[in-house]
């Protein structure tokens, strides 16, 4: 496990579903190969769809850019190992 070794960067989500993204994000990491990013995207949305309901979004990579437009209190971007994960609900319309 790589639990502890996260380096959030922003966030609006409440401190417990931030643990709970890098704790899934740590696991997706033990069970799958890291460069399967797509995989890894799949893992986080799935989990979290699951556990919160679904509209979630995951972006796995080493080099991306965003902009996107997320429910507030549904956002967090952070770095573990040498990737970036980013994970947001969808804005309702």
């Amino acid at each position: 496990m790589l639990e502890g070794k996260a380096a959030l960067g922003e966030t609006d989500m409440p401190v417990m579903m931030q643990e709970h993204a890098m704790r899934v994000a740590s696991r997706a990491l033990d069970v799958l190969d890291v460069c399967d990013c797509q995989g890894i995207a799949a893992f986080l949305k799935k989990e979290f769809d699951k556990c919160y309901g679904p509209g979630w979004q995951c972006v796995v990579g080493t080099n991306f850019g965003s902009f996107v437009t997320h429910a507030r209190g549904n956002f967090i971007y952070f770095g573990l190992e040498k990737l970036a994960f980013l994970l947001f609900r969808v804005a309702p319309v």
